[in-house]
């Protein structure tokens, strides 16, 4: 752990990494934690700004858009100290019938969608949530929220979706509930340190003409969902007997 970051955890020891692609998605989620009661204390991870949060014992930071910088990111910030977990946390858009503004998804498995090899059968690689972590979000979510939590495959492809040709084709080729972009480099990233990860996402649109504007207008309440849940797990996972096997 660097310097300044011990020195806002104080004795706490951080176990859960959020990172948040955007500005805009990682203020959205600061807010919806102020909202539950929960106040990030600022500190730096390197060369890299995070928040601490010592009731939840998570610290939160920006990854950027698109995979390969928030694979970047996620890296460094992972070499810092030890993490139980890492969570990409942010939007997306709906790639099938049923989900609501505001609904969760978290994934069963993230899907890069768009490695375009022509010299052999498509690529299109598949990163599996931590199946420990998917139990403890069943548990820690047993009890009624005001938005539907799905489980599912997420797509990760570095491409704004903003047509239904373009919306159904991802679903096929990938199975995926919801298309986002930097999920795959978050989980390339744990993959090759060995931590744990999953992508929670929250849904502002519906991956078609109107998703600019969607987004826009859904985003707060998206990531206020999304928050809800990472701070569920959070307190699922401090309370729960075995929080440093997750």
């Amino acid at each position: 752990m660097t310097p300044a970051l011990q020195m806002a955890a104080g004795n706490s020891a951080l176990k859960i990494l959020v990172v948040v692609p955007t500005q805009e998605e990682l203020d959205g989620f600061l807010q919806a934690c102020r909202e539950q009661g929960y106040e990030g204390q600022p500190a730096a991870s390197g060369k890299l700004s995070v928040r601490h949060f010592p009731a939840l014992e998570l610290a939160v930071a920006k990854g950027g858009l698109g995979k390969t910088q928030f694979a970047v990111q996620t890296s460094y910030l992972i070499g810092q100290q030890p993490w139980d977990l890492v969570i990409c946390a942010g939007a997306a858009g709906a790639l099938v019938d049923g989900l609501s503004v505001g609904d969760v998804v978290i994934a069963t498995e993230t899907v890069e969608h768009d490695i375009r090899n022509r010299f052999g059968k498509p690529l299109v690689p598949r990163f599996g949530g931590s199946e420990k972590v998917l139990q403890r979000c069943r548990q820690a979510l047993s009890s009624k929220v005001a938005f539907q939590v799905h489980y599912g495959p997420i797509a990760s492809g570095d491409e704004d979706v903003v047509a239904i040709g373009r919306r159904a084709e991802i679903h096929e080729q990938t199975g995926a509930l919801v298309v986002a972009w930097e999920g795959a480099g978050g989980a390339r990233a744990s993959q090759f340190s060995g931590v744990p990860f999953v992508e929670i996402r929250g849904v502002t649109d519906s991956a078609d003409s109107a998703a600019a504007s969607d987004f826009r207008v859904n985003l707060s309440k998206a990531m206020g969902s999304v928050a809800q849940v990472v701070i569920a797990l959070s307190r699922f996972v401090l309370t729960g007997s075995d929080c440093r096997s997750i």
